[in-house]
């Protein structure tokens, strides 16, 4: 897959991240959680005002994995005050980096994850951090195989539903 290409997102591009942002979601997670909380969280996290508020966030950026100008993922990053808990202006948080399901086992995943860590030795930061639900272990392997290390838990709400996410950190050599 060497034709994949990292582009950063602009409010232009809201249609298409709305579109990968609900796909990629309802993948990853619908299997594990009731229809009524994934219907919940889809209309609210991905409504247009809140990926409006964010693309228009200065603290915040998105960029796509396109093959032949498809979107096949994304990823997320907070900066500063944007960040949903740690808020440190020597951190960035990688909120999302979702890929659709044909894609796989195809780098996708690790051409973004490549992009959060170069943005974030271009902020000098000191480490990125993450939240992933516990009951993933396909992106706590992923994670781990990258360097990150468990350092705390919180709690995620998925509709009516409290889960549980682990913390996750990667201290950076700048």
């Amino acid at each position: 897959m060497t034709n994949i290409q990292i582009q950063k997102v602009s409010l232009a591009d809201i249609d298409h991240l709305q579109k990968i942002g609900r796909q990629t979601f309802y993948e990853t997670f619908s299997a594990g959680n009731t229809e009524e909380n994934m219907t919940k969280y889809l209309d609210e996290g991905f409504s247009s005002e809140k990926l409006t508020t964010e693309l228009n966030d200065k603290n915040a950026e998105f960029y796509f994995a396109t093959l032949e100008k498809n979107v096949i993922g994304y990823l997320k990053l907070n900066f500063g005050h944007s960040q949903t808990e740690i808020k440190d202006d020597k951190a960035v948080e990688i909120e999302r980096i979702y890929v659709l399901k044909d894609f796989h086992g195809k780098s996708v995943g690790q051409l973004l994850y490549d992009k959060a860590i170069e943005v974030a030795k271009q902020k000098n930061s000191d480490f990125v951090w993450l939240g992933v639900w516990e009951e993933n272990p396909r992106a706590i392997n992923f994670y781990k195989k990258n360097g990150f290390v468990e350092f705390d838990k919180h709690i995620f709400k998925l509709g009516n539903d409290e889960q549980t996410d682990i913390m996750m950190k990667l201290i950076l050599n700048n």
